[in-house]
């Protein structure tokens, strides 16, 4: 259903990533609290290689970058998995919302939330974006009642790096340059360069992750030609995305594709 949906729809508020090869991606940016499905194949986390088979879900906090390998079934009928983003708002229904320490958490796919899935990709197809909003708390509502309380914690509060990051997301191929941002942050340079190195991150990072995480998720989610989708990320040539690319997740951008496609 899912695949279908992608192949007729655009602009969906879910991916799917699917795969022959196996992948192995590092420092994958998790801007949004991340829940992904994998309905094929096996996904492996971070530097312990935390198991994650067909049938269960892994929701990731919006404060880590991760490690994963995605690997296909030996059916050879792939890895595939379906990804919702989420906001801080989303997770207003949680009243008590604990410090959580954990990066990510796992859990089973069982039937109310397999039911719930299914209806949120149907009416995702039917229905103006805004209109899911309480189909996306239902599934944070089945994940807790499903004895997942850490999903009450597992989002971070926003803060100025993710502002930033929303800043620059509205339009990723512009020149955003400090002074652009501060204006619109209503702060100093020296402020706003001062609060980034106290969360321990940059202007200059949170481009680069802004930028190739978008990347990212085009080469893993349509068929652009590469060179599109590095116009489309902001970079002036080809090669300098593909640098930037490999250095940060280890593979380039025509590797993850081939990955994609049967020999």
């Amino acid at each position: 259903m899912a695949k279908g949906a992608v192949d007729t729809h655009s602009d969906l508020p879910f991916s799917v990533y699917s795969s022959v090869k196996e992948q192995r991606l590092a420092n994958v940016p998790v801007i949004r609290p991340l829940l992904i499905f994998i309905l094929g194949g096996t996904k492996l986390l971070g530097k312990e290689r935390e198991k994650c088979p067909a049938g269960s879900f892994v929701f990731l906090s919006n404060s880590p970058d991760v490690d994963m390998r995605n690997i296909p079934s030996s059916r050879n009928d792939g890895y595939f998995a379906v990804l919702l983003e989420f906001d801080y708002a989303d997770f207003s229904q949680f009243r008590h919302k604990p410090k959580s320490t954990k990066r990510y958490f796992l859990g089973e796919i069982n039937k109310p939330l397999s039911i719930a899935l299914a209806q949120f990709i149907e009416f995702s197809t039917q229905v103006p974006k805004g209109a899911l909003k309480f189909r996306k708390q239902e599934l944070l509502n089945l994940i807790y009642l499903s004895g997942h309380e850490e999903v009450c914690g597992i989002a971070e509060p926003p803060s100025l790096s993710h502002q930033v990051y929303e800043i620059i997301n509205q339009n990723i191929a512009d020149d955003w340059g400090v002074e652009r941002l501060c204006t619109l942050l209503c702060m100093s340079e020296s402020t706003l360069r001062r609060k980034l190195k106290a969360e321990k991150t940059s202007v200059q990072d949170i481009k680069n992750r802004t930028k190739l995480g978008f990347g990212l998720h085009l080469v893993q989610s349509t068929i652009e030609p590469i060179g599109l989708i590095a116009e489309r990320c902001g970079y002036q040539s080809q090669s300098r995305f593909t640098d930037q690319f490999k250095m940060l997740f280890g593979m380039t951008p025509s590797d993850l594709r081939k990955t994609r496609k049967m020999d």
